[in-house]
């Protein structure tokens, strides 16, 4: 009977240990990343020969999958084109009816299906991430360097890169007094949670 009583404690002892020890271990799928868009933000900088302007997009909505297994990823990050902001009317009214044609493409999109980089299940990762992005209706090949951070069940990323609109296809806002860069440079920020895991 002390055999039986003790066997069953030690089974029950395993299956609780189980699910930390499993955390330990590299997912067997792909790890889903929600993004929240209230602690998340894009900020953009674009330099011209009078001085650099400053402003922000807001973050509509964002879900990414990666499995570090295989190096794959998929899902997307959406912001709201339409809010797209420089604290100035006048110069942000130009920017949505003339660059960004916003109120016919509405969102800016960025799509990955692959990453580069070992990503930490806990701590910090430094990665490379590839996949489309989709800005005036047309998507563009970009590769994102981007720093990780997953804590427990939450997560966070930054991503510093340049959008070279211009090249792209969208108009140029330059004009014979006021000369403005070709690229935009953007930071991004994402923290969110981590939902699930997908076997595959």
């Amino acid at each position: 009977m002390r055999l039986l009583c003790a066997s069953v404690v030690a089974a029950l002892a395993g299956v609780i240990a189980l699910p930390q020890e499993a955390a330990r271990q590299a997912p067997a799928g792909a790890l889903i990343f929600a993004v929240d868009p209230t602690q998340s933000a894009v900020e953009w900088t674009l330099g011209s020969t009078l001085h650099a302007v400053h402003g922000t997009f807001a973050l509509k909505t964002g879900n990414l999958q990666f499995d570090p297994s295989k190096g794959t990823a998929s899902g997307e990050v959406v912001v709201d084109a339409s809010s797209g902001r420089s604290g100035n009317d006048g110069r942000d009214r130009k920017m949505h009816k003339d660059v960004l044609e916003s109120a016919r493409f509405g969102e800016i999109i960025f799509r990955p299906d692959r990453i580069t980089g070992k990503l930490e299940l806990q701590g910090d990762s430094a990665l490379q991430v590839h996949g489309t992005f989709l800005l005036h209706g047309n998507g563009h090949e970009l590769t994102v360097p981007a720093e990780a951070n997953l804590s427990g069940d939450h997560w966070s990323a930054s991503a510093k890169f340049s959008i070279p609109f211009i090249e792209w296809g969208l108009k140029n806002p330059s004009t014979w007094l006021l000369k403005v860069d070709h690229s935009v440079s953007i930071e991004l920020e994402l923290k969110g949670t981590i939902q699930a895991q997908v076997a595959q």
